[in-house]
């Protein structure tokens, strides 16, 4: 039996991942990652960084990043505690998704992964007070081929669930799409 159920999303090559556990009377037992399981979607990639992600207070947004080549990378995002809503939208242009987005909720109670592909930007809201996540990623961070987009960047037309309470400068001031 496989540790993980993998479901297509509607954007090209992206998946969410619910993960199997075992439970007992002492609690449950899954595996965050399993490299044998999701070997079809790293496609020759390795797991570099694994990284993680405390945000205090809720309505906290980040995003939405993504690297450039010769450094894009791939993500396996899992929420560990709290609740956010986390949101991928395709940038690759010749897919028949492009510039489509997709969001779901990922909680510590329902042990969802998002798998974010190559070419995606990334970013999600917090639902509750310190919310963490853990995502692995195929790349080195490399500063000069980081990238981002507004989170309300008006040709995306994402949906967040709340207000934004807290941002960064640097996220706050990306450009839109249309400015790029």
């Amino acid at each position: 039996m496989s540790n993980f159920n993998i479901i297509k999303l509607p954007l090209n090559d992206a998946a969410l991942i619910e993960t199997n556990f075992n439970e007992d009377s002492r609690g449950i037992f899954s595996r965050f990652f399993c490299n044998n399981d999701l070997k079809n979607l790293l496609n020759g990639n390795e797991i570099v960084n694994i990284n993680f992600s405390q945000s205090k207070k809720k309505g906290t947004l980040r995003g939405l990043h993504f690297q450039n080549e010769p450094n894009q990378e791939k993500k396996f995002v899992r929420c560990i505690s709290g609740r956010i809503y986390d949101v991928i939208v395709d940038l690759r242009k010749d897919s028949g998704t492009y510039l489509k987005w997709y969001g779901t909720e990922l909680c510590s109670n329902n042990k969802k992964m998002i798998y974010v592909p190559e070419g995606f930007a990334h970013g999600f809201q917090t639902l509750e007070n310190n919310s963490e996540i853990m995502y692995c990623v195929t790349n080195y961070y490399s500063p000069n081929d980081e990238g981002g987009y507004r989170f309300n960047d008006p040709s995306l037309k994402i949906k967040w669930p709340l207000e934004v309470t807290e941002i960064s400068n640097k996220d706050l001031n990306f450009l839109d799409l249309v400015q790029s």
